[in-house]
This record gives structure tokens, sequence and C-alpha cells, in this order.
């Protein structure tokens, strides 16, 4: 069974009603947080992510298997709602009010409770009910637009800027928000996380630029998308790169230094119309050496150089090894919880659970017992083999 009893959110019961990707890795976030999380999951085909074992972000959850398409299936939801602080679906607008999950009757039994819904558009507007991914949120919302170089087309920043960034974590933001009012005063509410809102309040510190007349709106031509030479990627002998980004006139006298550029006649670091003959000199050094070789050569100077990483690779960095940022948790390799509490530490409260292992354990645990017998005797729920 996966215990909870540890982190800032213990004894917080949060029901997630399953789906894919933002909404699971904000429900995660929580479970590694110390939140109980329980997943309801529907019966049929599995994800197309791989087995439920090696989904990590359903890690630290327990899993219930409900047919919300069964007379008895909104039932188990709704009383399972009564008794939780938080539930987050992420369904399309009006799927959980037609399968009769959704927030009225869900706040009728719970008035407290926090009703998170995370979608990509939003719970209104006029393409609220049209399907999307992250990368369609992203472009939208201006995000895109920005990310690649000037002479190429967008590049696309994996789903972590959309699903991830302005969607999970806006979620699990708003959800503690209003689980803070709920605590104050009884009330529960609706938060309606959209990937394109999200997404668009990540840009606002480049809204700034713009208005001040910092940002340009060609693409890497700019101070932090690449177009400076200064805080950009380099190319090295064995094919790998070096980020560079040193900013400030003291790191960047030091990145002159180690490059062994410090005495020669180069153009001013904020003269733009000396930038590519900076770029073309900055590769032609680091083009000279290995990143092993760069990466001992500036490794505890202020130059602000960094070794560019694969995934694979990150975990045995001796810095993210010696704070612990990843961990091995049931024979994966995977990130530990973030951030870090000095007095009630996270952690990762055990794997992924197969679809309906924790269906008795969690109805009976959440004093559902006298309904348990009758919803697994109408196939309404059901235990899969080997839980508990």
């Amino acid at each position: 069974m996966v215990s909870s009893s540890d982190g800032p959110l213990a004894g917080l019961r949060v029901v997630e009603l399953a789906g894919l990707g933002p909404g699971p890795f904000a429900t995660m976030l929580l479970s590694d947080l110390g939140a109980d999380v329980v997943r309801v999951d529907r019966p049929g085909p599995g994800t197309p992510f791989g087995p439920p074992e090696k989904d990590l972000l359903n890690r630290g959850k327990r899993s219930v298997l409900v047919d919300l398409k069964h007379a008895h299936g909104a039932e188990v939801v709704l009383a399972l709602a009564q008794r939780a602080d938080i539930l987050v679906e992420g369904w399309r607008p009006g799927v959980a009010e037609r399968l009769g999950v959704g927030p009225e009757p869900a706040l009728a039994r719970n008035p407290a409770l926090v009703y998170g819904r995370m979608t990509g558009w939003g719970q209104q507007g006029p393409l609220a009910h049209t399907a999307g991914h992250d990368i369609d949120y992203i472009a939208l919302a201006g995000a895109l637009h920005p990310v690649g170089p000037a002479q190429g087309p967008p590049q696309i920043p994996l789903n972590l800027v959309g699903d991830f960034g302005g969607g999970a974590l806006y979620l699990v933001v708003g959800c503690l928000a209003a689980l803070h009012v709920a605590r104050g005063t009884g009330r529960g509410q609706v938060v309606d996380a959209a990937i394109v809102d999200g997404a668009a309040h990540l840009t606002t510190g480049l809204s700034g630029l713009m208005a001040a007349g910092l940002w340009q709106a060609q693409r890497g031509s700019n101070l932090l998308d690449g177009g400076a030479p200064f805080y950009s990627v380099y190319g090295t002998a064995d094919g790998e790169h070096m980020a560079v980004g040193a900013l400030e006139p003291q790191f960047y006298a030091e990145l002159l230094r180690l490059l062994g550029l410090d005495g020669e006649e180069l153009p001013a670091q904020h003269d733009v119309s000396g930038w590519p003959k900076l770029r073309a000199r900055f590769a032609e050094v680091f083009a000279g050496r290995t990143r092993e070789e760069w990466a001992r050569h500036f490794e505890g100077t202020d130059a602000c150089v960094a070794p560019v990483l694969s995934l694979g690779e990150a975990p045995q960095h001796p810095h993210l090894s010696a704070r612990g940022t990843f961990t091995d948790e049931f024979g994966i390799r995977q990130p530990a919880p973030a951030p870090r509490f000095s007095q009630t530490p996270g952690r990762v409260a055990g794997p992924p659970p197969h679809p309906g292992a924790h269906t008795e354990s969690v109805l009976s645990e959440w004093g559902l017992d006298a309904y348990l017998p009758r919803w697994l005797d109408t196939a309404a729920v059901t235990q899969s083999p080997g839980g508990s």
C-alpha cells in the first residue's frame, strides 16, 4: 500500500479522474509532496505510453477502477469526492458533466471541494470544445514563436512550456490557492487551468521587454533567444555542445579570459552589429576542444558555461548526484521530488499502479465499506488481480 505520511501535503486527499499529460503530472507533484492521490481509472485499453508500471507520472498514486458508464459509476466518484480535498479532471469541457461527475454534483456533496479542471483551451471561448495539443496551445499563446534560430522555423520545446509549465504547474498553484480559501471559509470552487492561459502568463517578462523596446519580433535576434553570442550554444570537437550564459559584464570578462580571448580585439559585448563576428569567433574556439575538455576547463568558474547533457547523462553529473536531484526508485532512475523542504521533505511514495490495483483498499480506507460489495457485484468497480 502507498503511504503518504510524509511531506508538506501529508493528510491531503486528492481524487484524479484519469487523463494524460499535464493532469497526471500535477497530481504526481501533489503526491511527491505528501498528498494521498487516488487515480480513478476506467476500463479499457491503457495509454499509448507503455506499460503502466513505467508511467512515472503516476508514481506514488493508488488506482481505483470505475466504470463511469455504469449506473453506479458516478456514485462511486462522487462518494470519493465527498471525502476529498481536491478533485482533478482533464477532459474536454462538458465530458465530466455528461458522466455525472461535474462540479455541480461534486460541490453539492462536498461544498469545500476544490475542483481542478485541466484543459488546453479552457472551459469557455470559441476553441474550448476543439481538439489540440501542447504545440497548438503554445503557438496561439505566443510562446512558440520566439523559440528557434533567426533563419529557421520555431523550434518545439518538447511539451515542457505548455503541458507541464503552463498547464500542470498552474493547476497545482491554482488548486492549492483555492484550498487555502476553502480552509478559511469552507467554500470550495472550480479552478479553470488552461494551458493557453498559463503559457501566455509565462511570457510576461518578454511583454515587459517588448514594451521597453528591448525585444524584437525577429527570432534569434534578442538577448535570451540565442541572438546574443554570449547567451547561446556552441558545438565542440566531438559533436557535443556547451551552453554559454555570460550575461553580466564580470561573467563575460571571465568567459573571454577562459576562452583565451581577453587580449584580442573584439566587438563590445552589447554591440549588436558586432554579434555575428563575436559568434563566429566563439564558435571557432569552442570547436577546438571536446565537451569534456571544456567542462573541466570551466568547472568551478563564474563564466556561466555548462555542458549540454542528455537525459541519460544528467543524473551522472557530480553536482546533481551530490544534491540527489535524481533518485533510483523501483528499478527506474528518475527525477526526485522538488522543491526541497527543511522540515517536511517530499518523497516518491511508491511505483506507478496498475489500473484498479487498490480499488478495495481505497474504498474501504475512505469509509465506503458498506457500498463496496454492491459496487463489486455489479461491476461498477473492479479490483485488478494482485491488487490490495
